[in-house]
């Protein structure tokens, strides 16, 4: 009796039961999250890019500028000064007809008028004012008199409605202040308002300088200031002075001619002394305009071929101030007929004989633009508070009115990667230092010495970290019995998951001082602890074969416990006698004094070794993990072939498992590129270039994490802080696209083993 078979139709693919198919719905799962995941990273990644990007980018915006308005100057006689209020809204014209005028700068109606009536017969010839922003002017009389006024804007709010009350004040009294002898005309004047006394230069009629100083006393009940006088007259050194110039210190008194001869005095001490004669401009080349930088260190020379010329004094190997040239800029190819600084940055205005006007930035050594402002040439200029406009004076009695977008003049490919000569500095050099109390201050955004500080602390870290992960990655995968594998891996692992603020805790306040108290037995420890280890193997190897069987295989280095416990102990052990023995009683004084080398309690050697602990667990584990995996049937092969264990290690397995190491190595140097507490409390943080071990550095985490939060939103300092962290971002993503290349390359030669 046969029985009839019906066939069962279905499908290939479909699961044999519903634990298959919840199996199959896991799997595409799992492989949909992960690609989702792993796109989601990538997404991240490219918005974290583009974000900074986005915040660096106006650092590399082209400056521009509008012309606004052009009129007719406003009021009479001849302009001396003008200056403009905080918002560009309202301006000040002094004139030589003895009349101050204030006006608006979009179309030049007068908002108020003042007639200094106070001076009698006495006519205006010359004007002279103090430091930028102070809004305090003199103006040298006929009579050899000098009237100090200062002009002010007083801001209010009626109704919500931004209102500029202007008006004029004498905070030395409305009597002019005797200069010169009576009678004795004032040809050009230099001024200079301190917090203990007014400076004043002055050149009369027939040449002869004045150096007149008042004392300032103040009531103590009512805060009036009286004056004490004492002046001078300093020797004429046959120079037809065209310039006078005091700096605000009230120690440097410039004088120069039309020939670009200038006098430098020092004015500080009872008596003016002569220190230097000096051409500012190259030879046949004359000078059209002198005027002093924000701050009064640098003196600014225009010739009369277009070149502006800084110039500031720099000791020299007596120590003694000499007025160095700095550096030219040469945008422009015809005569400087006006020079006009900004107020509160290291930026400036150049007006040539053709009408064009030009603006510079000193500490970047940069042109930011040249344009044709007039047809005529410009005499006169005046740079806002803001420095978001200016105003122009031509020849033609013509004003013109000026809009300019130039947030970030500072910043430059020298500025920040290049030597810089600061003001006050005996050479150019990578300096930051980005922020002052004072609008005086130059800014220096050098960001090289932050990445060199990155890389010396990833340098030192990685000299620490890669031997011993490495070493201890081989021994613990290759050599290690498993039971006490399954007790050092984990344990080395768990130390990836202690804080970086711990371990820089730990590193500044308590490493660095014992490693400073004990610098000989640092040093004793790295010389003695690896030919003790070497030692050590050598004594175990030669024990006799009956003994040596006792040591069970693979628990060897139980056995240096006590070893390296030992010589780390003897190492503190012979400290103090050791350097008391060959160093005086203190090393760190014989570092310094005997061989030159500075020594910083938070330096590299403590962010090494703290940023080596840090690391090794990252590096160990990728490594061990790549050596471990290595195919067992590789190495059982080699050691058939009559190979050594040894042989096997170094021509197989490492081989076999070098991309993995390679990978373990480069994401160890990522880690520590990018650490960010440790080198914040571990080290000194100050921006120096030193390749010493001894010295400390600032990275560029570091800085970020220090100055991010008093940075003003959007202002020069902020934006490069966004560049550190890009110039961060690259070196994580080049050192990752780099380990990734050659990882794959290295797989590929070696995949076939």
């Amino acid at each position: 009796m046969s029985e009839s078979i019906r066939p069962v139709s279905r499908r290939l693919d479909a699961p044999a039961n519903p634990r298959h198919r919840w199996r199959m719905i896991k799997d595409r799962m799992a492989r949909h999250g992960v690609a989702f995941g792993g796109i989601g990273v990538i997404i991240a990644i490219v918005l974290i890019f583009f974000y900074l990007l986005y915040v660096v980018f106006p650092l590399f915006i082209p400056a521009s500028s509008e012309a606004v308005a052009q009129y007719a100057v406003p009021g009479e006689g001849s302009t001396l000064y003008l200056e403009m209020e905080e918002q560009a809204g309202l301006a000040v014209r002094y004139s030589d007809a003895g009349r101050v005028l204030f006006f608006d700068t979009a179309d030049g109606t007068s908002q108020g008028e003042v007639t200094l009536s106070q001076l009698g017969e006495a006519t205006i010839t010359t004007l002279a004012r103090d430091v930028p922003g102070s809004h305090t002017v003199a103006l040298g009389l006929s009579d050899g008199r000098a009237l100090v006024v200062q002009h002010k804007f007083s801001i209010s709010y009626p109704n919500d409605v931004r209102t500029v009350t202007p008006r004029l004040d004498y905070p030395y009294g409305e009597e002019p202040l005797e200069l010169a002898d009576s009678g004795m005309t004032l040809r050009r004047l230099a001024m200079s308002d301190g917090e203990d006394r007014l400076l004043f230069a002055a050149l009369d009629a027939e040449g002869q300088l004045h150096v007149v100083k008042y004392h300032k006393e103040s009531s103590f009940l009512d805060e009036e200031v009286t004056l004490e006088r004492e002046a001078e007259v300093v020797e004429d050194e046959g120079v037809e002075a065209d310039y006078l110039l005091l700096e605000p210190s009230q120690r440097h008194l410039y004088l120069a001619d039309g020939s670009g001869e200038l006098l430098h005095y020092d004015v500080s001490d009872e008596e003016a002394t002569l220190q230097e004669r000096v051409k500012l401009t190259p030879k046949g080349q004359g000078l059209g305009s002198l005027e002093l930088l924000v701050g009064g260190y640098s003196l600014l020379a225009g010739s009369d071929q277009g070149e502006v010329i800084q110039w500031f004094p720099v000791r020299d190997e007596h120590n003694h101030y000499k007025l160095t040239e700095i550096r030219r800029f040469h945008s422009q190819d015809r005569g400087i007929a006006s020079i006009a600084t900004e107020e509160r940055r290291k930026g400036f205005l150049v007006a040539d004989e053709l009408g064009r006007v030009g603006i510079y930035h000193a500490t970047a050594h940069r042109t930011i633009m040249v344009e044709q402002v007039s047809d005529a040439p410009i005499v006169r200029m005046s740079s806002s508070p803001r420095s978001n406009a200016f105003l122009a004076e031509d020849s033609n009695g013509q004003l013109h009115f000026w809009k300019v977008e130039n947030e970030h003049p500072e910043v430059s490919w020298s500025s920040l990667w290049g030597k810089v000569h600061y003001e006050g500095y005996e050479e150019p050099g990578y300096t930051w230092q980005s922020s002052s109390a004072s609008n005086d201050f130059e800014p220096k955004f050098s960001l090289t010495p932050l990445a060199f500080g990155t890389l010396k602390a990833a340098f030192y870290a990685m000299m620490i970290a890669v031997p011993l992960a490495i070493l201890g990655a081989i021994y613990t995968a290759y050599f290690m019995a498993p039971r006490m594998r399954k007790v050092v891996k984990p344990t080395i692992e768990i130390m990836e998951a202690l804080p970086t603020v711990i371990l820089g805790f730990l590193a500044g306040l308590w490493l660095a001082p014992v490693m400073e108290d004990h610098l000989p037995a640092i040093f004793v420890l790295l010389l003695l602890m690896p030919l003790a280890v070497l030692l050590f193997g050598y004594l175990i190897h030669r024990l006799p074969s009956g003994l040596r069987a006792r040591i069970p295989e693979g628990w060897e280095a139980a056995l240096l416990i006590p070893v390296v416990t030992g010589i780390t102990w003897f190492s503190f052990a012979i400290s103090l006698p050791m350097e008391n023995l060959l160093f005086g009683g203190d090393m760190r004084s014989w570092l310094s004094n005997e061989m030159g080398i500075g020594y910083d309690q938070r330096n590299s050697l403590v962010v090494g070794i703290a940023m080596g602990f840090a690391v090794i667990p990252t590096i160990f584990s990728i490594a061990e993990d790549a050596i471990f995996s290595v195919p067992r049937h590789l190495t059982n092969g080699s050691l058939a072939l009559g190979a050594t264990p040894w042989q096997t290690l170094v021509r197989v397995v490492i081989l076999t498992a070098s991309p993995g190491i390679f990978s373990a190595v480069m994401i160890g140097m990522g880690r520590a590129v990018g650490e960010t507490m440790i080198v914040l409390m571990a080290t000194g943080n100050t921006p120096v270039m030193d390749f010493s071990i001894f010295q400390g550095m600032r990275t560029l985490s570091a800085n970020i994490a220090v100055e991010m939060p008093e940075s003003e939103v959007a202002s020069t300092h902020y934006r490069i802080l966004f560049l550190a962290a890009l110039v961060l971002f690259m070196f994580t993503f080049v050192f990752n696209t780099l380990a990734e290349i050659v990882r794959q390359r290295l797989r590929r030669k070696y995949s076939s083993l």
